[in-house]
């Protein structure tokens, strides 16, 4: 099977560097219309630029790729209404949209103050809420969409010196769920990636710059690590952007070249004799039961966990 993305238009957040300039390489190799969205920020989201996006699109069109520069922060409704207006001035239709903008403003929790905090929730979190509002209308007239929300094992797992990112990421995928279901009957579908990769913003802090020097650095990690290289994470992504993509409601890891499906599962766990409910100490002496995760379920909406509730007990 071939995937391609012929007369297809893919927003791509972010895409200036990293990541996401890997992404929208292959987009326009697959033939796909590209708006390259970057503000230019630092790694901390500070400053704005045009070169990052201008020099993707340069090297699109140069390839003989379409491709056009949004430099509108995803931060705001503003914002993301701009981005969508390009795509659509530019190419007439938004198909695809991967959210892939970000910064870190990393701090331990004793440390989390609100501009630490809320800059990063914006760029992520409300992020991929304005961003899905304002082309949600466009792609349901399409009957068409597909959803790719960047998470990250740090949200669906937690790391620690980031509660910031980590709440903003765990959010996403909350987003990705709700979007999931509201969007299949009108053929829209949204799926997370969960991406690692040495890039500017996943790489130490001394490496987050683009200057040449940088770049000479990352270049010669990948020969240590090259399944770190984001061309490893590019493969999946560039599936559940495209027309050939039938899942939905999913996260998937892309790791070190390891490609996995990542879920929430619940345990069969105790259900407990009686009318009456149990009391702490039998939630104690049964915590074994509960925990125990050889089987589970793996739900696909709130409603779907209380029907195997049920099912289960009667």
């Amino acid at each position: 099977m071939d995937i391609a993305f012929d007369g297809r238009t893919v927003i791509v957040t972010g895409a200036g560097n990293g990541l996401g300039r890997a992404y929208a390489l292959e987009f326009a190799h697959r033939a796909a219309n590209v708006v390259v969205n970057d503000l230019g920020t630092s790694t901390s989201g500070e400053g704005t630029s045009t070169y990052a996006a201008d020099s993707v699109v340069d090297d699109i069109t140069g390839r003989g790729g379409r491709a056009v520069a949004s430099y509108d922060s995803v931060a705001t409704d503003t914002g993301c209404r701009a981005l969508a207006a390009v795509a659509l001035d530019a190419f007439g239709r938004i198909d695809a949209v991967v959210h892939n903008a970000g910064i870190l403003r990393n701090a331990m929790f004793d440390d989390m103050t609100d501009d630490r905090w809320f800059p990063v929730v914006d760029t992520h979190l409300f992020g991929a809420f304005f961003l899905s509002r304002v082309v949600w209308p466009v792609m349901r007239q399409q009957r068409f969409g597909r959803m790719v929300f960047t998470s990250s094992g740090s949200g669906a797992f937690g790391r620690a010196n980031g509660a910031n990112y980590a709440a903003a990421k765990a959010g996403i995928l909350g987003l990705c769920n709700a979007l999931a279901l509201e969007g299949e009957e009108h053929g829209i579908l949204a799926n997370a990636i969960l991406p690692m990769g040495f890039t500017r913003l996943g790489g130490a802090p001394e490496d987050r710059d683009v200057s040449p020097t940088a770049e000479v650095a990352r270049a010669a990690r990948y020969e240590t690590i090259p399944r770190f290289h984001p061309d490893w994470v590019v493969p999946m992504v560039t599936y559940l952007a495209s027309p050939a993509c039938t899942s939905t409601h999913c996260y998937y890891s892309a790791a070190n070249g390891r490609y996995a499906r990542v879920f929430v599962g619940v345990t069969t766990g105790w259900y407990p004799d009686g009318d009456q409910p149990p009391t702490a100490e039998e939630i104690a002496a049964h915590l074994g039961d509960i925990d125990e995760d050889t089987e589970f379920d793996v739900p696909m909406s709130v409603y779907s966990e209380l029907e195997r509730i049920q099912s289960r007990h009667d």
